[in-house]
């Protein structure tokens, strides 16, 4: 008797725990977290302008299948012009993938090691960056280095800073956020100090390297280095929430690629095929991962590989709000289409 009285308190206490813990999740999450999963993946990508997107593409390539582009809402909201599934996105961190990947290739060549330090190739930054005696060329890929982000500067995206040079300058004199190899912290200036190491022992530009070693090899065509290499017109416009302009010609300094050319370039990571065997691969898997996500306003990106079910979903939002609750609503939006392509299996 005494033992169901038990239970019946736990079940009591963990019901009052559920309520409770229901009450403080925002009502849009919620609503979107409990809300009956759709028969196809279209019709999840229709509700996203419910959950407050200006526009949606979504890639889906399921292996043995032609791959499936779905979109909703708008490619560009004040002129109405619908969302284009071939539109041209500022992939943002995504780009990151690409970096560690050539990082590899110019190891694997044995024109960089992984061990060498950011003092040994870059003198000029002793006494202007910490611990560059220190850190490693493989912490920096790893967010293992301690070098304070240029993004997280206040006001970074208040006003962007114009090219690496002026982001760089940014943390110079900095203290370190902890000591390399203790912690973990991701850092866009690692990427930026990487990006800059391919251009001084290659002696051309990070991307030029990159289209020649990685997209030219994978035949992806519609993967550009800047918004300053493309035509503004096959640009999908970016929003940020309580902000009216469009943020397409903002120049980020970041890649921009169709949801297709990056679904393809994720399954070839994946897949091993854009390296040159499998040593190569087994450096590039000793240093980073083969999944990523974007965000810089106006635009945000999921792009992942689904071993479980042979599958690369891209996701593709043009709407951002950093105080808000935008990006759990676009991970809930990722989640859910994932869920209707594993019912299918």
């Amino acid at each position: 008797m005494a033992n169901k009285k038990s239970k019946l308190v736990i079940r009591a206490v963990l019901f009052i725990g559920t309520m409770v813990s229901l009450y403080f999740v925002p009502w849009p999450i919620l609503k979107a977290w409990i809300a009956p999963l759709p028969q196809t993946v279209q019709e999840q990508v229709n509700k996203a302008t419910d959950y407050g997107f200006a526009g949606i593409i979504v890639y889906v390539d399921e292996k043995g299948k032609k791959p499936v582009l779905c979109t909703a809402g708008y490619k560009n909201r004040e002129s109405k012009t619908p969302a284009d599934p071939h539109s041209l996105f500022k992939i943002a961190s995504v780009s990151k993938l690409y970096t560690a990947v050539a990082i590899t290739k110019l190891v694997y060549e044995g024109r960089l090691s992984l061990d060498k330090t950011l003092a040994y190739y870059f003198p000029e930054l002793v006494g202007r960056i910490e611990n560059a005696e220190k850190v490693t060329l493989r912490m920096m890929v790893q967010h293992r280095s301690g070098i304070p982000n240029y993004t997280d500067t206040k006001n970074y995206w208040v006003s962007p800073k114009q090219n690496d040079k002026e982001r760089l300058d940014l943390v110079l004199d900095l203290p370190a956020s902890f000591e390399p190899d203790t912690d973990f912290e991701y850092s866009n200036t690692n990427y930026l100090l990487l990006s800059g190491l391919i251009e001084k022992v290659t002696g051309q530009s990070r991307f030029q390297y990159i289209k020649e070693q990685i997209l030219g090899p994978l035949n992806l065509e519609n993967t550009y280095s800047s918004i300053q290499d493309v035509d503004l017109e096959e640009v999908m416009s970016g929003y940020y929430v309580g902000y009216e302009n469009d943020l397409k010609t903002d120049d980020n300094g970041v890649m921009l690629a169709t949801a297709e050319d990056l679904g393809k370039f994720i399954r070839a990571l994946n897949e091993g095929a854009v390296f040159n065997d499998k040593k190569e691969q087994e450096i590039y898997s000793s240093l980073y991962k083969y999944e990523h996500t974007g965000l810089i306003p106006g635009y945000q990106t999921i792009a992942k590989y689904h071993k479980d079910i042979d599958a690369v979903v891209i996701q593709f939002t043009n709407t951002v709000d950093f105080e808000g609750y935008n990006w759990s609503l676009s991970e809930i939006m990722y989640s859910r289409i994932v869920k209707i392509l594993e019912r299918k299996k």
